[in-house]
């Protein structure tokens, strides 16, 4: 019990030090403080099977006077997404067949931006929610980082869908810091290898990707937009996580039992997380957020498990921006963080490597992200 305590004390230390980063991250983008972009801006959106959610992400985009072209990558997608895209203004570039070794959405990415005409290219995935300046700030942004990605709103359709969301969406926290809390090699924050994006959203300068040829590199990874971010930053890219929550918003899933599935599948960052990062990740999720539940239940919660509980709640009121609707659910979710602990570990150990019906066996789970730029013509 004594070394479990001592263990628990560091663990809290370390997570502490990670949410103190959080009073340094910059405030949260907002519309018009850029004005319009000199330069042209395509957007590029992979999409398979999408034409249920399409339309709330291609409408907002097909409006914005900041950008010039909206490019859909129709993944072989078995319904309508390509006919809604089409009837809706976007421009369809059918995907071609997935070939050996790569994942469906980097072959996706990596045909879209090819196609892309502008110097500026954002990338959105079909379930994001834009709002008129987004482009525009982004765009702004790569005047000092090299790659942005932003951070939306989460949308939930109930209470235990956003308790279980906003469960595992504190264990990111617990492990990487807050959003906007780090950034690439030459800031403050964590290192290129506890470097956390996200692909929903990012930007860069099309000239600048297709140089580093970042898919290709990166075609394995199931876990792509943090490979991609680790691999361009080792690179000497400025890497920057920035909160988009009042100009982006996300719809992701459907139901609990969806969060639980989908995002609990890649949760671990298991392909670009070394065993040694990986097992202590797991054990500051145990011993900060799981452990004191357990003890609260139990009736024998020590001064430490207190504290921590406490700090825990701190971060449900800090979690409240990162919703549209925050709820009751988001309050409930420290109840969960032990069926969350449960997800992370089993997201570990027995890590998916299905998605959209494809199978993409063994090989997509490698230790970290490639130790080399290839060259050009090597990578494809």
């Amino acid at each position: 019990m004594r070394a479990l305590t001592v263990l628990q004390a560091a663990a809290a230390g370390v997570v502490a030090a990670r949410l103190a980063r959080g009073r340094r991250r910059p405030a949260p983008l907002r519309p018009g403080t850029a004005g319009p972009p000199p330069e042209r801006v395509s957007v590029v959106i992979p999409a398979r099977d999408e034409e249920s959610r399409l339309e709330g992400c291609l409408a907002p985009l097909l409006a914005d006077p900041a950008v010039d072209e909206v490019i859909v990558v129709d993944d072989e997608s078995r319904d309508g997404t390509a006919r809604l895209a089409e009837r809706l203004g976007a421009t369809v570039l059918p995907g071609a067949p997935l070939p050996d070794g790569w994942i469906g959405k980097q072959w996706a990415l990596h045909q879209g931006v090819q196609a892309a005409t502008g110097p500026v290219v954002v990338l959105l995935d079909a379930d994001m929610r834009p709002k008129a300046g987004l482009c525009a700030e982004l765009a702004a942004l790569l005047d000092a980082h090299d790659l942005v990605s932003a951070g939306p709103r989460f949308i939930c359709g109930n209470a235990v869908e956003q308790a279980l969301h906003a469960s595992l969406l504190a264990t990111l926290v617990y492990r990487f810091g807050p959003i906007g809390s780090t950034t690439g090699p030459t800031g403050p924050g964590a290192s290129v290898g506890r470097l956390l994006v996200t692909g929903q959203c990012m930007a860069f300068r099309k000239a600048r990707m297709d140089e580093a040829d970042g898919f290709a590199r990166v075609r394995r990874h199931l876990t792509d937009d943090v490979a991609l971010g680790r691999l361009l930053a080792r690179d000497g890219w400025r890497v920057a996580f920035v909160d988009a929550g009042p100009l982006l918003e996300v719809d992701m899933h459907t139901s609990a039992a969806d969060v639980w599935r989908e995002w609990g599948r890649s949760i671990a960052l298991r392909d670009v997380t070394p065993v040694a990062h990986l097992a202590g990740d797991l054990a500051v999720v145990w011993l900060t957020a799981a452990l004191p539940v357990l003890r609260l239940a139990a009736g024998r919660p020590t001064p430490l498990d207190l504290g921590l509980l406490a700090q825990r709640l701190l971060l449900v009121t800090a979690l409240r921006g990162s919703y549209v609707r925050p709820g009751p659910g988001l309050a409930a979710s420290p109840f969960l963080d032990v069926a969350t602990a449960v997800r992370l570990t089993w997201s570990a150990l027995l890590p998916t490597r299905t998605w959209r019906g494809r199978d993409y066996g063994p090989a997509v789970l490698r230790a970290a992200v490639p130790p080399a730029p290839p060259a050009r013509n090597a990578a494809r």
